[in-house]
């Protein structure tokens, strides 16, 4: 009876033969006809009989046909774009991955597909004109990746626990133990016992116990280095499993032939080693997710409105102003609260160009909302009161007032940090350091073994196979394995403990790298919270002083909340308009009364008057199209900027990139080395254009921002930092934030990341060490078990110590002043 291409099921009831290939029903044909009309046939290289299809019962997602249920399933619904996240138990492999990832070539109504293979769940961006959520998920059940769907947990997502490492380490590490343990007296050369009485019974136990170790436990790898080479890849999978391979073969031949109790154990310890680093690896990143992590700090912090109980003293004592607007609220304080204290019911302030953290109901205020950090779609969507809003929207016009209707899901924030649209200029940048070595090493070994078999073959070809195995396995590179994801695993949780928060460890590797550092100057080199500024010009009016802080209450630019900050906060009111112009100033409106706040040509565009404060940093007023006069700033800078300077000019280009006018740049060239490149004016594509000039020279950019003017820039750089004072920003398109207490700690940053790298060189060299002197024994014909099984464990243990010791030295260097 045949089986079929697709899934690998019997055709048992239908038989469907098209282009010389069977098939069990037309989804599994309609599938395939998919795949190959899409270039997409190489799916069926990767894994034999990939599509297996789930027994789909009947109407089994008639419930998804329900509006109710399906709204309580999408993350985004909005501009004919929906989002889902799914869990699918079953991916657990490359194919999983590529098939699940292109899913957009399948069907046209599936627009992007992004595969979280830690929690095996997979965001799906689709149009629900073209295909229905229902139809998405019997899809995914057809080509063998049926959702785990629970309607129990539609208000909070949960991630799938893939418990199946924990077993296969249990198995390797019994394993590991009964074989070293059954092999005591071979290493102690107990003859009269070993010899007489129970080598065999031994012997055949220890095989036993290698067979769940090498093809249970040690299954995923021979999986990962089959698809390696499907995909001509070399990567480090393909020697780890030659070396099981040959352990187990050779170990086994010698026990049937009676010439040997073979390397079992070594075997035993490799797998059980090599698992230990992965569950260390899954751990670390379990302990740095955003759920744990971010809970003492997160970029991003809220304005919460609390009601003030005593409304009619209040009112009195700003009588005539406050009671006029009063009948339309209660008086509220505003208070900066963390995303994680947010409950149901509560009331926040979104200001224009923040972030939307929860999921949420429009109170007041005229919202125009841009998903384009969730779609990639820019075109803003007009909101009325009573109207839902979607986490992760940005405010484009006035301040709104909304309300909580879900406690904030971080990993939802985080997939947002992490979506494609921000990376995917950086990804192809950088080749990870142990991918580079695994390709020279497997070259490099199977090299050393084919000459050293030759060799013997002239020396002493009864011995040459002994030599040719025992090369393969000595010289498994279990050290270099483990050696990335424990450094870059320990450094990325040292820099969040420190409080710079980076998206994941391949922006360790490009920090390491780094030869040019550019930073803004307003909010960036200067802080908001302790500004001097005065006031020169014509006194303004109780209405224009009103108009003046309910409009700078919507920006979140560092002089505007500054400013705001010195401001009666009790004749605040809703604006009928408000826009900005990104690096030139923000209008609002209120009763046909219009003000600009910003920079001089900005706001006086008659020309007329000669700019005030020419050499100063100055945010200038007009109402009503009259020039009114400016609030001049004498910035305060960062304590130890001059440090950071002096210490990133020995190894770094410094590059100043200012919005500002050049009122500040004989101060600022004091404290800058000589030479350093200084522009003043710079628009945002300003900004951009400059950092892509130079890396089109070959230049490695660490952009440092504040995330509001700089976006653009920081997407743009090999590395972007944004520095976060506790405002309410938070730009996904940068690579990691820095609170900014720690400032002064940006070079020493830099230097880590050099020396984590330079760590991983140092294991990759102590490894080679180990190999080397294996391979001494191993070519020269004397590779006893007993010394297999001392140096392959004593080489992954010395790797994993020595990381650990020297992250932890390195981590010290942040704590010193």
């Amino acid at each position: 009876m045949s089986t079929c291409f697709h899934c690998g099921d019997l055709c048992n009831t239908t038989h469907i033969v098209y282009k010389d290939k069977s098939f069990c029903c037309q989804g599994c044909k309609t599938v395939f006809d998919i795949l190959n009309d899409n270039d997409l046939s190489y799916y069926y290289d990767l894994e034999q009989t990939p599509g297996t299809t789930p027994n789909i019962l009947e109407g089994k997602y008639d419930f998804l046909d329900n509006e109710q249920i399906v709204s309580q399933l999408l993350e985004f619904n909005e501009q004919g774009i929906q989002i889902v996240r799914l869990l699918i138990p079953s991916i657990h492999c490359s194919s999983c991955i590529w098939i699940l990832e292109n899913l957009n070539k399948i069907n046209i109504g599936i627009q992007t597909a992004q595969v979280n293979f830690s929690k095996k769940t997979v965001n799906i961006t689709f149009s629900p004109e073209h295909i229905t959520l229902k139809n998405l998920v019997i899809l995914l059940s057809k080509i063998g990746y049926e959702p785990y769907i629970s309607l129990e947990d539609t208000s909070e997502k949960k991630s799938y626990t893939d418990r199946s490492l924990l077993y296969k380490l249990g198995v390797a590490g019994f394993a590991f133990g009964n074989i070293m343990f059954l092999s005591f007296p071979e290493y102690f050369e107990v003859s009269e016992f070993w010899l007489e009485k129970y080598k065999y019974v031994f012997r055949w136990l220890m095989f036993v116990f290698a067979i769940p170790a090498a093809f249970y436990a040690g299954a995923d790898y021979f999986i990962a280095a089959y698809k390696g080479l499907r995909s001509r890849i070399l990567n480090i999978d393909v020697p780890i499993a030659i070396g099981i391979a040959v352990l187990f073969i050779r170990s086994t031949i010698e026990i049937a032939t009676d010439s040997g109790t073979g390397f079992f154990d070594s075997m035993a310890g490799l797998i059980f080693f090599l698992l230990l680093g992965k569950f260390f690896q899954q751990k670390t990143y379990a302990f740095l997710s955003f759920e744990r992590d971010y809970k003492s700090y997160f970029p991003i912090a809220v304005t919460r409105l609390i009601e003030n109980a005593d409304t009619t003293k209040v009112g009195s004592e700003y009588a005539g102003v406050y009671t006029e607007h009063s009948r339309s609220t209660k008086a509220k304080t505003e208070e900066q609260t963390q995303v994680y204290d947010l409950k149901k019911g509560d009331r926040i302030l979104i200001r224009n160009n923040e972030l939307l953290p929860v999921d949420a109901i429009l109170i007041k205020g005229q919202a125009l909302i841009d998903y384009s950090f969730v779609t990639g779609e820019a075109a803003p969507v007009s909101k009325q009161s009573g109207d839902y809003l979607y986490a992760g929207g940005r405010q484009q016009a006035a301040p709104i007032e909304v309300e909580v209707l879900k406690p904030i899901e971080q990993s939802y924030l985080t997939q947002l940090w992490s979506n494609e649209i921000f990376s995917k200029n950086k990804q192809h940048l950088f080749e990870s350091l142990t991918d580079q070595i695994s390709k020279r090493f497997t070259v490099s070994l199977l090299i050393i073994a084919i000459i050293a078999t030759i060799v013997w073959l002239y020396i002493n070809p009864a011995i040459a196979l002994h030599v040719f195995t025992a090369v393969l396995i000595v010289a498994c590179p279990c050290a270099i394995a483990l050696a990335a994801p424990f450094t870059l695993g320990n450094l990325v949780r040292i820099f969040g403990r420190h409080q710079l928060y980076i998206k994941d460890s391949s922006v360790i590797e490009r920090m390491a790298h780094i030869d040019t550092v550019v930073f803004d100057k307003t909010g960036t080199l200067t802080t908001s919270t302790r500004d001097t500024i005065t006031y020169e010009g014509i006194a303004l009016t109780t209405e224009e002083t009103s108009l003046l802080t309910s409009t700078l209450r919507a920006s979140n630019h560092p002089l505007s909340r500054s400013l705001y900050s010195i401001l009666d906060k009790n004749n605040i009111q809703t604006l009928d308009d408000f826009k900005e112009e990104t690096g030139q100033g923000i209008i609002g409106e209120i009763n046909n009364h219009n003000i600009k706040i910003g920079a001089f040509g900005f706001v006086n565009t008659s020309h007329k008057k000669e700019e005030k404060a020419h050499h100063q940093t100055a945010v200038h007023i007009s109402t009503d199209n009259q020039y009114k006069g400016c609030y001049i700033f004498y910035n305060e800078y960062r304590n130890g900027v001059k440090e950071v300077f002096d210490q990133l000019k020995k190894t770094t280009k410094i590059v100043i990139l200012s919005g500002d006018n050049d009122g500040e740049k004989e101060y600022l060239t004091s404290l800058l080395p000589k030479n350093t490149t200084i522009l003043f004016n710079q628009k945002p594509e300003d900004k951009l254009n400059f950092i892509k000039h130079y890396q089109n020279a070959g230049r490695n950019v660490l952009m440092v921002g504040d995330g509001l003017n700089d976006a653009g820039a920081l997407a743009q750089s090999d590395v972007g930092i944004s520095i976060s004072e506790n405002v309410n920003i938070f730009s996904p398109a940068c690579d990691g934030i820095l609170d900014a207490s720690k400032f002064r700690n940006i070079p020493r940053f830099l230097s880590i990341s050099k020396k984590g790298i330079q760590v991983i060189k140092y294991a990759f060299v102590f490894s080679l060490f180990y190999n080397l002197i294996g391979l001494g024994f191993a070519v020269t014909g004397n590779l006893a078990p007993v010394v297999a099984a001392i140096l392959m464990p004593l080489s992954s243990i010395s790797i994993v110590i020595f990381t650990t010791i020297a992250t932890h030295v390195l981590g010290k260097k942040l704590t010193k002043n």
